[in-house]
């Protein structure tokens, strides 16, 4: 198993960067997928971005592609996403997940089986 622990959100204004961490024990980090996904008020759980294992492939939604970087350090047991030009409406708490089984799938809250408990991220106008 592994638990995931988010930092690094904040407060920010539009059009700048942030980057989050989370930081999972567990010895076998490098089995898992990682994906980060967020939540506004009234708003169900989007997801936002996924690594591969190894980190060779990553997926991202329309609505952050060219915009959001995920990244990972198996040695350091962290997946990190870089949030560049960022908007209002990027305004959530954001979650780091996790899943070792196999999945086609990558993008749903139920493609993932450990939770953090997330990191608030608010973008000002």
């Amino acid at each position: 198993q592994v638990q995931p622990v988010e930092s690094g959100g904040g407060l920010v204004q539009a059009g700048g960067s942030l980057r989050l961490s989370c930081a999972a024990s567990g010895r076998t980090f490098s089995n898992y997928l990682m994906g980060w996904f967020r939540q506004a008020p009234g708003k169900e759980r989007e997801f936002v971005a996924a690594i591969s294992a190894n980190g060779d492939n990553e997926y991202y939604p329309d609505s952050v592609q060219g915009r959001f970087f995920i990244s990972r350090d198996n040695a350091k047991n962290t997946v990190y996403l870089q949030m560049n030009s960022l908007k209002p409406e990027d305004t959530a708490v954001y979650y780091c997940a996790a899943r070792s089984r196999t999945s086609p799938t990558v993008a749903g809250p139920t493609d993932y089986d450990y939770w953090g408990q997330g990191t608030q991220v608010t973008v000002s106008s």
